[in-house]
């Protein structure tokens, strides 16, 4: 397949213009355009969830756009269009749909959940089957994707059905303080259109990619990772079509930038695939992204132990008195009188105390020197496998047109916070390594055996 990288970039560009904090936000709508998914956008009122949707109309400029605020006082005349009397005139309960929901292509529900049975139940036929219930026709809607906005994620058990149709749950937030000044600034919201993302988004170029989508495969170590999230939380029941759906949206954004082949960067996007809430996002985030980024935190419980039991055992070496420790103590005793009135005096003290330390054997220091070589080597082994994984990963993150750079610098952050990890082990290690090859060494002569290894537990 061609690289269709380049294709996306005035796309996404055209939808992030002048909004902070929307990176998340833009590439699900993007993808649930493109997969022909319905998009649900979660946050309080002025997050510019209306905006987002309003962008996508602009940028399809030929498709056919409905949108209505709704209420628990909405009918469903207003999206389905008025009943027609002629048709009753010949006993016929049918809908005048032109310039209704029925006929529309991409549509934006705001309030999605506040609307009465009447219309949501209408509306499950709409979503899933693309088909409306006129009168005694059951008609095709040419929907390719509908965004729903809300408030809050419904709790009433009876719309359970109808949340479920959002395959791309987003949650949107204010902005934080860190953004506040540039969302202060007057061309915060200037509107930006582009032929080129325009083009992108033409009926002829949405169904090409579908048709290439047919032919997209998943790998296998996609595949895996789809079926350990199907066993992380055994609260949340994902049923055989959301799944189905799943894979579908992964071979689309695999077909988009130009791969015959759905991998695991292409996961990014399963938090907001199996989330239901804010919070149910962010926990799948955290599960999702070090393993798509291959940044998991590393095993450091038992080098901490290990690295502070070495450091112990050190200090005790360093300070062990002299096998001849009366002798030596009296010396530094009349060394101590002696050299307290100057600091050239105390040149006797400070040979008095190192005769005073205990010398060790080579076999002894050769010892402790190998056993600190053998906890360097482990860590300098995870140093390499940290390294590999940052130099894979990263730059097919950074060419993946659809990772946020947000979710793109928590990765980067993880990685930078593995590589000082590692980095400050084995600057311990190395002080310890130090420590133990300069202690006091005995006559070379002197025969002893070899220290018992350094325990530390497990």
């Amino acid at each position: 397949m061609k690289a269709l990288e380049s294709d996306w970039a005035p796309v996404l560009a055209a939808l992030e213009h002048g909004l902070l904090q929307r990176d998340v936000a833009v590439r699900a709508l993007l993808l649930g355009l493109l997969a022909g998914e319905h998009v649900l956008l979660i946050g309080p009122p002025g997050t510019a969830k209306s905006a987002l949707a309003r962008r996508v109309h602009r940028l399809m400029p030929g498709a056919r756009w409905f949108e209505r605020l709704l209420t628990r006082f909405s009918v469903p005349e207003e999206l389905f269009g008025p009943l027609s009397l002629q048709a009753l005139e010949h006993d016929r309960y049918e809908r005048l749909t032109e310039g209704y929901l029925p006929q529309a292509e991409v549509v934006f529900l705001d309030e999605v959940f506040k609307a009465n049975s009447a219309i949501l139940n209408t509306l499950l036929g709409v979503l899933n089957e693309r088909r409306f219930d006129n009168g005694c026709q059951r008609q095709p809607v040419p929907l390719r994707c509908l965004i729903g906005a809300s408030n809050e994620v419904p709790q009433d058990d009876s719309l359970h059905a109808f949340f479920d149709r959002f395959l791309l749950r987003v949650p949107v937030h204010p902005v934080d303080d860190a953004h506040f000044a540039a969302l202060l600034h007057p061309d915060a919201e200037a509107p930006l259109t582009d032929d080129a993302a325009c083009a992108a988004l033409s009926p002829e170029s949405l169904s090409a990619l579908q048709r290439r989508a047919d032919q997209v495969a998943l790998q296998p170590a996609l595949l895996a990772l789809l079926h350990e999230a199907r066993h992380t939380d055994s609260a949340q029941v994902v049923s055989d079509r959301r799944w189905r759906q799943i894979a579908r949206l992964l071979r689309v954004q695999a077909a988009a930038r130009g791969s015959a082949l759905a991998d695991a960067p292409d996961a990014w996007c399963l938090p907001l695939l199996l989330g239901q809430t804010s919070d149910s996002v962010e926990r799948w985030s955290a599960w999702c992204l070090p393993r798509v980024g291959r940044c998991a935190p590393l095993p450091t419980d038992g080098l901490e132990r290990a690295c502070s039991a070495f450091e112990q055992q050190l200090e005790i070496e360093q300070r062990a008195p002299s096998e001849a420790l009366d002798d030596s103590a009296g010396k530094v005793a009349l060394a101590r009188a002696m050299g307290g009135a100057s600091a050239h005096d105390s040149e006797p003290l400070r040979i008095a105390s190192d005769r005073a330390r205990r010398r060790y054997s080579a076999l002894h220091i050769a010892t402790r020197v190998a056993q600190v070589d053998e906890l360097g080597h482990t860590v300098r082994q995870l140093q390499q496998q940290a390294d590999a994984d940052a130099a894979a990963v990263l730059p097919a993150l950074a060419q993946h047109p659809f990772w946020p750079p947000s979710w793109r610098t928590r990765v980067q952050a993880a990685h930078q916070e593995r590589s000082a990890t590692l980095a400050d082990w084995l600057h311990r290690i190395d002080a310890v390594r130090h420590g133990f090859a300069t202690l006091p060494e005995r006559d070379p002569t002197t025969q002893d055996s070899a220290p018992a290894p350094i325990t530390w537990g497990t």
